[in-house]
């Protein structure tokens, strides 16, 4: 049977759209670095335009109005995969409803969804929401680009060149998007050179480089930082690595997906493994009643309906006003207090723009270093090549009491496990990044010790 984009929503029921949940959500840690980050592959599968058409009850409806490439000879579990997708991709392009009217101004904006199959693997869609080029009031419509590959970077120059052609006409992007799909993706710190010809300008030389650390390529921590303050952004950071149920609310879909992508990007080398919507569309708002961990964008103008919902506890995070809305009570005391106040101190210096994602990423790296970065020591090898958790030793192995308190509630995460299953297949480990902070803090402390 081909693979499914179908999702239990929130009440149970079998949907035709799908719930956008995270990889490793079937079991698959290792998914991140296989489906994410090899080079070599195509840079996206589809360009889809989704257009606003007027229903016959007068309101607007999210349409695909073009498609490129057009799929042909596709085997049958293939075209009904395809056409599942391509269901769902306007539902998450326009997910704030159908109270559309035509517009004489509209703010450019850039947001990413993502869409899981049910074996795990993920496409992700980077969407540009833009005016056509015109006189007087009209439409705006999406520009989406579906991709295994997640460079949100990346995406959003590729979206700019887009952007520059449409409001010339759209005759000209097919050429660009050809000259894309023809380039393959490029390694991590490489750059692909792409010729695009433009009426009136001639040939242009378009550069795409992806970053050298491959796990921040899909995140702006900047976003993150000019919204909330560095405390509220730990108390967020403890509700995600305890996979408590989190809803960020903001206006602007770019808003809630640069956010949303952050707060997963703190969680790294660990991946969360549950429900994941950084903009969940209006028929889908029944979501937030889910029993189960999930990470959720909504619009604000759909607050008063999601405080209706018969809701289990949750963080409730308002990203205009920079507060929380509602909370469990106990996020200051998740963390060891020693390693909070190191993170605050990180979070609280004045960083260039260049500098935020490095050097916030490395002050939650050093939080895990400090907390699990020995669990590789605490793997038992057997004859057979299959390595065995020593749970118990690993937890004890820390000096600190509070944080022996916090992994011992940590250890019991989904997001946990996955990762100690597939450290338990080799005893090459999975994120060289990670590891290579683990081996600086040992040398450090060793370095320390010996002076």
């Amino acid at each position: 049977m081909g693979p499914c984009w179908e999702a239990d929503d929130a009440s149970g029921h079998r949907g035709t759209f799908t719930l956008a949940t995270s990889p490793g959500s079937s079991g698959k840690a290792g998914d991140r670095s296989s489906v994410l980050y090899s080079a070599g592959q195509f840079f996206f599968e589809y360009l889809v335009v989704v257009s606003l058409k007027k229903t016959l009850e007068g309101h607007y409806e999210p349409k695909i109005s073009y498609q490129f490439p057009k799929r042909e000879n596709l085997l049958k579990g293939q075209k009904e995969e395809e056409e599942r997708l391509l269901k769902a991709i306007p539902l998450f392009c326009f997910p704030d409803g159908n109270n559309w009217a035509p517009v004489a101004e509209f703010p450019s904006e850039t947001f990413s969804f993502v869409l899981t199959n049910v074996d795990g693997s993920r496409k992700i869609g980077y969407c540009r929401r833009l005016l056509p080029a015109g006189r007087g009031t009209r439409l705006p419509e999406v520009f989406c680009i579906i991709s295994c590959l997640g460079c949100f970077g990346l995406f959003s120059k590729i979206l700019d060149e887009v952007e520059k052609r449409r409001q010339i006409s759209m005759a000209v992007i097919y050429p660009f998007m050809q000259g894309l799909r023809e380039s393959p993706f490029p390694a991590p710190g490489k750059t692909v050179t792409i010729k695009s010809f433009i009426p009136e300008s001639g040939t242009e030389l378009i550069e795409l480089t992806r970053p050298v650390d491959a796990h921040l390529e899909h995140v702006e921590f900047q976003a993150l930082l000019q919204r909330l303050s560095p405390q509220l952004i730990l108390h967020i950071f403890a509700s995600a690595v305890l996979e408590r149920r989190l809803i960020f609310l903001a206006e602007e879909l770019s808003v809630l997906s640069q956010c949303i992508h952050a707060v997963a990007a703190l969680l790294y080398p660990f991946t969360w493994a549950h429900t994941y919507i950084p903009v969940v569309p209006e028929c889908l708002l029944d979501t937030v009643c889910c029993p189960t961990p999930f990470m959720v964008g909504i619009q604000m103008r759909h607050l008063e309906r999601v405080l209706d919902q018969p809701m289990e506890e949750a963080l409730l995070v308002d990203l205009c006003k920079g507060k929380i809305l509602q909370a469990v009570g106990d996020e200051e005391e998740i963390l060891p207090i020693k390693l909070q106040n190191e993170v605050l101190m990180s979070l609280s210096r004045h960083h260039t723009s260049e500098q935020v994602n490095a050097l916030v990423s490395e002050a939650f790296v050093q939080f895990f270093v400090r907390t699990v970065g020995h669990y590789a020591a605490h793997i038992k090898w057997g004859r057979s090549g299959r390595g065995a958790f020593q749970e118990r030793a690993f937890c004890k192995a820390l000096a600190s009491k509070t944080s022996r308190r916090f992994v011992k509630k940590f250890v019991k995460t989904n997001m946990f496990s996955l990762f100690i299953e597939e450290a338990e297949k080799s005893r090459i480990p999975q994120e060289a990044y990670f590891q290579q902070k683990i081996t600086e803090y040992h040398e450090q402390k060793k370095h320390r010790r010996e002076s």
